[in-house]
């Protein structure tokens, strides 16, 4: 059961991690840097939203764990460069926090979930030109995305803080007219023989596509995810099928395949 503790057990987890990098600490741990690091940060990130997809609450529960121990593991590898702790990281989210949500901690007006996006890139841009210019132009729009996010996230982002500004189509109706125009650069590409541009069409494709899940409430990233599950199930019904009658899939003809496609998806219903 949740409790409030006061971030004791973060204490303590701070404590093992200090001892496992300490003199008399595990030598794998101590032999770790940050940019070692970066593959296990990804990977829990992955497999905490694996968790979630599964609505598997005691795997979300341990997940949430690891990437919390990434956390406190770079922030003591950060300490000992001498940059900061674990105790500056959690308070920059605090403050941060705090003096983004003025609906909450202030006395700006309360808004709604869009009027809050809205308001939370007013308050970023303003905290760019206190910086000044200098920092303005370090610090764009877009600068919060990182480029080495997986393709569909990344221009989820984009979208989402490129329309907090202001550059969005009105409707999805705009968004989704995008896509026609894409697909019909595509097949000129095509027709063309031209391969780069058919890679930078599919390109402009793919990101209107995105475009037009955000403008309807749609993870583009989630629904692809949910796709190819659907797809990996229904591929092993089908190779299994096939293989009951001694075939493997490459030898069934397009008739036959289509067949146990069809039997995995009214398999998959009647589940």
């Amino acid at each position: 059961m949740p409790t409030d503790d006061d971030g004791a057990h973060l204490r303590a987890l701070v404590e093992v991690m200090r001892a496992l990098l300490g003199p008399s600490g595990c030598p794998w741990d101590r032999a770790q840097t940050l940019e070692s690091l970066r593959p296990f940060v990804v990977e829990e990130a992955y497999e905490v939203v694996d968790a979630i997809d599964r609505g598997a609450p005691d795997a979300l529960r341990e997940e949430l764990g690891d990437l919390l121990l990434q956390v406190v593991f770079q922030s003591e590898l950060a300490a000992q460069r001498g940059w900061f702790g674990i105790d500056d990281v959690v308070e920059a989210i605090r403050a941060k926090m705090v003096s983004r949500h003025p609906w909450v901690f202030g006395d700006a007006p309360r808004t709604d979930a869009n009027g809050a996006v809205v308001s939370w890139e007013a308050i970023k841009r303003a905290e760019r030109e206190r910086e000044g210019e200098e920092g303005a132009a370090r610090r764009g729009a877009l600068s919060g995305v990182p480029r080495a996010m997986p393709g569909l996230l990344r221009a989820l982002r984009v979208g989402e803080k490129a329309s907090a500004v202001g550059y969005d189509w009105p409707s999805a109706a705009g968004a989704r007219e995008k896509i026609t125009e894409e697909l019909r650069e595509v097949d000129e590409a095509v027709e063309r023989g031209d391969p780069a541009r058919v890679e930078a069409e599919l390109g402009d494709l793919l990101f209107a596509v995105v475009s037009f899940a955000r403008k309807q409430g749609v993870d583009p990233e989630a629904a692809l995810r949910q796709t190819l599950d659907r797809f990996s199930r229904r591929f092993t019904h089908a190779e299994r099928a096939a293989g009951a009658i001694g075939k493997a899939l490459g030898e069934l003809d397009p008739a036959q395949l289509d067949a146990l496609w069809q039997a995995a998806k009214r398999a998959e219903r009647e589940r």
